[in-house]
């Protein structure tokens, strides 16, 4: 097909039944209860504008009873780490007999292909076994006080507790698996949470908390609130939470921080994300990779590939080869088996990428793409691109890339680094030597070696520098950022010189 076509969406049979995705118990919990007052909030298929849902429309009120109710769980009610574990499992299990409808719910009111959705259902059911697993983390050990002056006669040792009330908010662009990122650790952990999912994602969070509940999870310990006038703020500023933890953008996270005061903030915020392609690199895999890695999810997400630096002896032939796999692309309904690219979340999300005809005024070529539809964002695959452009150095979050010349690695890695964030990067070349090199001088939170920034294991560190975020996830590494040590420390009877006896008195 024509790179600049777009498939006319034909609604092939593949069991998209809105009726059914809507048949959801309520549109936000709290106090225990599915709340079904206030169904005001439209939830919209981002494809064509149908009604997918509705959600309840909550107040300021609606939180603070939110809180309250699972503060007071948290006093007064044991769950215990075998039992939290248990839930988990079992919500991994739901989830994998549930794969059909959770895959449905998120192609439905998101940007996802049904093929990109089945994979964050995939991906979700391991997040959730990787969360039970995490048990372990809570431990602790025991302290060493022998080697101390201080320590004499004492013995101790920590073991992890929760921090308390976690709120999470979470994006539309995995409305799934960001939320069990952030659910599993916390339950895990001991903690209570208080999920905020998108507004433009809401179904599939409140769908994951009905399967929690199914699961075994106390009412007590978890509460969902979508949207209404105040509630974000009220969520961030109540005094009984202890923690958020936000993955959104820079702008919000530094408003989150102004209202949070003092709490403990966890934040994953984006990247502007290099792919750097040495002389010696394998040309085919690495332009396959960049295709790969720009355009899944319509380039909605943070480790998208957006710049690649390619060594002058191997440019033309990458860019050749970028621009026919990009032209390859298939654009169009996302039940559509054969599609590659969905549409954007929204037309203005559309709308805001299509300023990226801003660098073409500035002397860029388009070699691909360039065009929009509604809320479609055709593949772009931009060259000539001038180092001051916005797509080169803020994040474009949509379908394009810039594929630029270098000749020096030193220069591609000051470029790749020219940037205010610092999530992933990718380097592809045959000699170990120069990759470790190249990826020391990298300062991002990951360097993936003959692959690009878009790759992410559930059990890795995961997070950046910079204007990338604050802290880490995956999972186990979440479950120490949701947990806190707590010691105890046992001051024994003391010796009695020249003997083995003790003191008693």
């Amino acid at each position: 097909m024509s790179p600049s076509t777009i498939l006319a969406d034909t609604r092939p049979d593949t069991g998209y039944d809105r009726a059914k995705l809507a048949n959801l118990p309520g549109g936000a919990f709290i106090e225990g209860q599915w709340q079904t007052a206030d169904m005001t909030v439209e939830v919209r298929d981002p494809q064509d504008g149908l009604l997918v849902g509705r959600v309840c429309s909550s107040t300021p009120q609606d939180v603070r009873r939110a809180i309250a109710h699972v503060h007071r769980h948290l006093q007064v009610q044991e769950w215990p780490l075998r039992a939290r574990r248990e839930a988990l499992e079992k919500a991994a299990l739901l989830l994998s007999e549930q794969s059909a409808r959770f895959a449905s719910i998120i192609a439905a009111e998101s940007s996802k292909t049904i093929t990109e959705a089945e994979r964050e259902v995939r991906r979700c059911t391991e997040t959730l076994r990787l969360s039970a697993a995490a048990s372990a983390e809570l431990a602790g050990e025991t302290l060493g006080f022998e080697d101390s002056m201080a320590g004499a006669n004492k013995i101790g040792w920590y073991a992890r507790k929760p921090v308390g009330i976690i709120a999470a908010i979470t994006p539309f662009n995995d409305p799934l698996n960001l939320v069990a990122h952030k659910l599993g650790p916390a339950l895990i952990g001991g903690n209570g949470v208080v999920l905020k999912p998108s507004t433009r994602t809401p179904l599939t969070g409140l769908a994951f908390v009905q399967l929690l509940l199914e699961a075994g999870v106390p009412p007590g310990r978890i509460a969902a609130i979508v949207t209404g006038p105040g509630v974000s703020e009220a969520l961030v500023t109540d005094p009984q939470v202890d923690l958020i933890s936000f993955t959104g953008g820079p702008v919000t996270a530094e408003r989150i921080a102004v209202a949070a005061g003092s709490k403990k903030i966890l934040s994953e915020l984006g990247g502007n994300n290099a792919t750097i392609v040495c002389a010696d690199a394998d040309a085919e895999a690495a332009a396959r990779a960049i295709v790969a890695g720009a355009f899944g999810i319509a380039g909605q997400n943070c480790l998208s590939v957006q710049r690649v630096y390619v060594h002058t002896s191997l440019f033309n032939e990458i860019l050749e080869l970028v621009v026919r796999g990009t032209g390859a692309l298939t654009t169009g309904p996302k039940l559509d088996r054969s599609t590659d690219v969905g549409p954007l979340i929204s037309e203005a999300e559309a709308r805001r990428v299509e300023g990226v005809g801003e660098a073409k005024a500035a002397g860029a070529t388009v070699h691909t793409g360039g065009q929009r539809q509604g809320a479609y964002y055709l593949p772009t695959v931009l060259a000539d691109v001038a180092s001051e452009c916005r797509v080169i150095k803020e994040e474009v979050f949509g379908p394009v890339v810039s594929i630029l010349p270098f000749i020096e690695v030193s220069d591609a890695i000051y470029a790749a680094n020219d940037t205010e964030y610092g999530l992933q990067a990718g380097v592809f070349t045959r000699c170990i030597d120069l990759a470790l090199a190249i990826a020391d001088k990298l300062h991002v939170g990951a360097v993936v070696i003959n692959e690009t920034s878009d790759v992410r294991i559930d059990s890795m560190p995961f997070g950046g520098f910079k204007k990338s975020g604050v802290g880490r996830e995956g999972v186990r590494y979440a479950v120490h950022e949701m947990t806190e040590p707590k010691s105890t420390i046992i001051n024994l009877a003391e010796k009695i010189s020249g003997t083995s006896e003790w003191k008693t008195s």
